[in-house]
């Protein structure tokens, strides 16, 4: 799998900036770079790795840029690789021509996240580290990157092959056991192995433990803002936005179709999604938009219930409530500034529900909601967990390492022979090396790093 060529791409986002990075990577990508960089006595060849240069980037005696340049020998580079990065001015017309002149010299476009991919396939990386930088890249809070760099410096990776290095060392001595019985007994083994499996077991679980507070910091809580039509569900999204995203009228059924946009609320971000106003329709378009409604409710993390509260509750508003059951909900009773109908504190009694008094219009009560949301999502309990799982993949490979092991402990209570015992701990073993890409074939390496932006 491991690519010979020189690839090159921009490395940094293409907007108008101070500095944009060409980065050339690939065995001998400073003798492709040297009759394009002109540096003040040497070649680029010559250049002393890690070291900065001045220099101008040239095609056919023309100057495209001038800009700081540095050769990374390999093994020293983030690929591993002879890595030639241009520092150039930070304009997309020059950073892609520059690009264009590398190309024609011989490099290839590289692949988005190939630079990655070789780190990995040159052991600079392993799998899951390769993931975080993603993750990185994309955090969008600041414990959301402090995860990734964790990762990144290897926390998830260290456990991992702690743990495997654990099932290795227990099947060895099963199928040495099994091969030479005269030097090794396997009498009593039965009892001293199930104590050490179950904390094994115990110890991927507490890691899958973590996943649902990983996905929220990884991915945001997904937020379904729901009410009859009316209530100020798009006043409300676009007060939390702070713009005007979604159209806002006194005209019943306005809102459609769901839309989604983010925003932060302190260290969490929010993914709200406006629903259609659910009540009985007749009109065809609505109905679907009514049903996306009550789709996003059921894939919900948290509801935002409204209520129309300068108004008398209607029967819909009270089926509303049982819309919301087993969901973390909160209910909001929007126009308080024009005066409440009921008491918050008389609708949480009667519904089980937080409920607060707000205004979409004017702000009012908008923070104490935020203050909640965070509240009930242990913002501070999250980030004292050592390690959190926030990826999907990971949280189904240890979840299948988990399963392996209850096989191991249930063939152990079945008093089954020891070479079924190795099964399932091999099971288990694999599954862990997936996370690490220690057993990874071709197909699914291509298909996380394609995930990947490109450049990176």
């Amino acid at each position: 799998m491991i690519q010979q060529d020189i690839i090159a791409a921009i490395s940094t986002g293409l907007t108008a900036g101070g500095i944009g990075i060409v980065r050339v990577s690939g065995a001998g990508a400073a003798k492709l770079c040297a009759p394009l960089v002109q540096l003040r006595g040497l070649s680029l060849e010559e250049a002393v790795p890690n070291h900065l240069y001045y220099g101008k980037i040239t095609e056919d005696g023309e100057v495209l840029d001038e800009a700081l340049v540095v050769f990374l020998k390999a093994p020293h580079s983030y690929t591993a690789e002879d890595t030639v990065e241009l520092q150039c001015h930070g304009g997309p017309l020059v950073l892609q021509r520059v690009l264009e002149t590398v190309l024609s010299a011989g490099a290839r476009l590289a692949e988005p996240g190939e630079f990655t991919k070789r780190a990995f396939l040159n052991g600079r990386l392993d799998l899951s580290e390769a993931e975080a930088v993603m993750d990185l890249i994309s955090a969008n809070t600041e414990l959301a990157r402090e995860t990734a760099v964790k990762q990144l410096q290897g926390a998830h990776s260290e456990k991992i092959r702690a743990m495997r290095a654990d099932i290795l060392e227990k099947t060895a001595f099963i199928e040495a056991a099994l091969d030479d019985p005269e030097h090794y007994s396997l009498d009593g083994y039965a009892e001293k192995i199930r104590p050490q499996l179950e904390a094994l077991r115990d110890r991927i679980c507490t890691l899958l433990s973590s996943s649902d507070n990983g996905r929220v910091l990884a991915e945001g809580i997904r937020t379904a803002i729901v009410g009859r039509p009316n209530v100020g569900k798009s006043s409300l999204l676009n007060y939390l936005l702070g713009f005007e995203r979604a159209i806002v009228t006194r005209i019943p059924g306005t809102t459609r179709d769901t839309i989604e946009e983010s925003c932060r609320v302190g260290q969490l971000v929010l993914r709200l999604s406006d629903t259609a106003g659910i009540r009985e329709s007749e009109d065809t378009v609505e109905r679907i938009g009514i049903d996306r409604a009550r789709e996003a409710v059921r894939e919900a993390d948290l509801v935002l219930l409204l209520r129309d509260g300068s108004a008398d509750p209607e029967e819909e508003d009270e089926a509303l409530v049982s819309l919301c059951e087993g969901k973390p909900a909160l209910l909001l009773l929007n126009k308080a500034d024009l005066g409440l109908k009921t008491a918050p504190e008389l609708l949480t009694a009667r519904t089980g529900l937080p409920c607060f008094g707000i205004s979409a219009r004017t702000g009012q009560g908008i923070d104490a909601v935020l203050e909640k949301i965070q509240e009930m999502f242990r913002l501070e309990e999250i980030r004292q967990q050592p390690l959190l799982v926030t990826n999907l993949r990971h949280k189904n490979l240890l979840a299948q390492a988990a399963s392996s092991l209850d096989n191991a402990l249930l063939t152990l209570e079945n008093g089954a022979p020891e070479d079924f015992l190795t099964i399932d701990l091999m099971d288990a073993y694999r599954s862990l090396g997936l996370i690490l890409g220690e057993e990874a074939g071709e197909d699914l390496i291509d298909e996380i790093f394609s995930k990947f932006c490109m450049g990176k």
